[in-house]
């Protein structure tokens, strides 16, 4: 019942701002505005002052919605409004009244993103793993059980780092910029203050993605090397390994971290055959020697060992909270960071470089809207501004049938004093239509695999 209603609130909400983004931009302009829908189908609910007045009305079929204008091209219009009709409007209104759907779901997403850092959100402790091998963090002197605790600016200042999302959002503003990074660093504990010093400077290009994290080498966020959940009948289990064990090495390895002992795990592999491992272990202040084989999943060269237990403990957290300002523009900087991720990911499926199993449908996005509700009222505001960020990046893409076509159509216009010709237009709709539908089936297909275990 939960992720019912949490997937009608999350519809609800972002339907309602995307069509008063319309709504309000085509009045502004003086464009007679009919009726102003939420969903499809059968009027549930209508509201209207006069019959010079919009009409608001709610369907009963709650996927969209739309604001239907007064327009020539869908019926006549009394010689006395025509000076109000939708077509009859210059072409930067025209544009304006479109693109303003969805430049209200990304408004909506700033808003949401900044609410969810007032509340407060809890995130991971920028308390580090060990470093990737061989990676400019290695070789700074980073190692497992560091505690990044700030940053030095330019002046010297430091500046504190509150959580996981504030060293990686300076690490690649450092990136970006090609400007060395000064981390004040301390251990597990507190104690023992260091300086480190990334030169990022040595990284060749201003973009910032996995490979160039990778380069740097910051490792994942640190978890003790003690076993959760023993999952029956693996390899774990049949060594006789019981949650709450502490692994102090794995062969000859000191384990300091459970990263280092996933990798650890994951390399013990021989051609198709898992690896034999002697693990040292701690359990009840006792230490004994355990021998094990990981059983071996993937194929080719891409083969890695398990052996079906839940390495290390649950993450340290710790909870953030901004200030107005500093949530704003918190805000902003997640929603552009978000749009520029979703349009690099169409773009990567769109030539084949992604997979198209990335597309998410309503029970999807219903599944998750009941997670985030559970995980409380910031969760839920951070994946509602996520779904707000798609829907306005949608609406913005150049098919017929969504805003961002019509963009498209107007710049037609701009560019060759004509508008696009009926047969045209009618072709064009036709294939957008035959995109969405492609599209929202591939979504929905996938959205039934990810139930089923498929995906």
């Amino acid at each position: 019942m939960i992720t019912v209603l949490a997937f009608l609130v999350t519809l609800g909400v972002l339907i309602v701002v995307h069509e008063y983004g319309h709504y309000r931009v085509a009045v502004a302009c003086g464009v007679k505005v009919l009726r102003f829908s939420i969903g499809f189908g059968r009027v549930l609910w209508r509201r209207q002052a006069s019959p010079e007045h919009t009409e608001f009305v709610l369907s009963v079929l709650p996927l969209g919605g739309y604001v239907r204008m007064l327009d020539e091209r869908e019926g006549p219009v009394a010689p006395q409004e025509l000076h109000r009709a939708f077509n009859r409007k210059p072409l930067w209104q025209r544009s304006a009244i479109v693109v303003a759907g969805p430049l209200a779901n990304l408004l909506l997403a700033v808003l949401l993103y900044a609410a969810s850092h007032w509340i407060g959100i809890e995130e991971p402790k920028a308390l580090l793993a060990k470093p990737i091998a061989n990676g400019l963090a290695e070789r700074a002197g980073m190692r497992s059980g560091d505690w990044v605790r700030a940053w030095i600016d330019e002046d010297g200042q430091s500046q504190e780092i509150r959580a996981l999302s504030d060293l990686h959002w300076q690490l690649t503003q450092h990136a970006m910029q090609g400007k060395p990074l000064s981390l004040s660093v301390t251990d597990a504990r507190g104690q023992a203050q260091r300086q480190v010093v990334l030169p990022l400077e040595q990284l060749e290009g201003h973009e910032v993605d996995a490979a160039t994290m990778k380069r740097i080498g910051i490792g994942s966020p640190y978890s003790e090397p003690v076993l959760g959940e023993v999952k029956a009948g693996g390899p774990a289990a049949a060594a006789g390994l019981r949650s709450g064990d502490r692994v102090l090495r794995v062969d000859e390895v000191v384990v300091p971290d459970a990263y280092v002992l996933r990798e650890l795990i994951s390399a013990a592999v021989d051609g198709r055959n898992g690896r034999a491992m002697h693990w040292r272990i701690e359990r009840q202040g006792q230490v004994m020697d355990v021998t094990l084989t990981p059983r071996v999943v993937g194929e080719g060269d891409r083969r890695s060992g398990r052996v079906d237990i839940v390495p290390g403990q649950p993450l340290q957290m710790v909870t953030v909270r901004l200030g107005f300002v500093e949530g704003l523009q918190r805000g902003a900087v997640r929603t552009w960071e978000v749009s520029a991720l979703s349009l690099r990911m169409l773009g990567r499926m769109l030539i084949g470089q992604a997979s198209v199993r990335n597309l998410s449908g309503p029970l999807t996005i219903a599944d998750y809207a009941g997670q985030s509700v559970e995980r409380g009222l910031a969760f839920y505001l951070g994946f509602l501004a996520l779904v707000s960020v798609s829907l306005g990046v949608l609406n913005l893409l150049p098919l017929p049938m969504l805003d961002g076509g019509h963009l498209m159509y107007y710049l037609f216009e701009g560019l060759t004093g004509r508008p696009v010709s009926d047969l045209w237009l009618a072709r064009l709709q036709r294939g957008g239509i035959a995109v969405l539908l492609a599209m929202m089936s591939i979504a929905l297909f996938n959205d039934v695999a990810r139930l089923l275990g498929l995906h």
